[in-house]
């Protein structure tokens, strides 16, 4: 990945002094690294935001009842995992952080999830069938409230940024049935 990184900075460069324009770096990396700062700092307020309420939930005792009424849903999707391990838990808790939009907020609870997942992993080397469908299940979520989206329409001006929202689920939704479908089909396979 690093190589990819350095060799698309690397043409960027090139292409510049070869236009005889080698300026625009130096406008590209002031302006687009203030960009970036002024993005993760309106981040940072909605991903505290979603943690601090997903370790309520998960203190209240909530994602504990969200896990055990969706036992027949992660029975089916998982049946790998032994009941109330650990990784339904955390699962459940990236899977609702994704549902509403806190996609930055739900990467360090899938990233406990896959710990626990590989906690049960027999061969460390090759990935589970339950790892690989929660990873087809975290990249498709459900979208319910697309956050990130939503504010960066706000920031370019939207008059309206909340229009996603219908055909946000929608598309989730087939994104996230076809991907365990196709997860489904390809489990037994090497």
């Amino acid at each position: 990945m690093n190589i990819i990184w350095i060799v698309m900075i690397l043409i960027g460069v090139s292409i510049a002094i070869v236009t005889g324009k080698p300026e625009i770096i130096n406008d590209v990396v002031i302006h687009e690294t203030g960009e970036a700062v002024m993005f993760a700092i309106g981040l940072a307020g909605i991903m505290s935001f979603w943690l601090g309420l997903m370790n309520i939930a998960k203190k209240s005792g909530l994602i504990n009842s969200i896990t055990k009424s969706m036992t027949p849903i992660t029975r089916c999707l998982f049946p790998d995992i032994p009941p109330n391990h650990p990784a339904i838990g955390a699962m459940m808790m990236n899977m609702v952080a994704n549902m509403f939009g806190a996609g930055n907020s739900a990467t360090a609870l899938g990233l406990k999830a896959m710990d626990e997942l590989q906690k049960l992993n027999t061969d460390k080397t090759v990935v589970t069938n339950a790892m690989a469908m929660f990873l087809v299940i975290n990249m498709s979520s459900i979208q319910i409230i697309p956050l990130t989206i939503l504010k960066l329409r706000a920031d370019a001006g939207s008059v309206n940024p909340a229009d996603i929202i219908v055909t946000s689920i929608l598309a989730t939704i087939v994104s996230t049935i076809v991907g365990v479908i196709a997860c489904k089909i390809l489990e037994g396979r090497k």
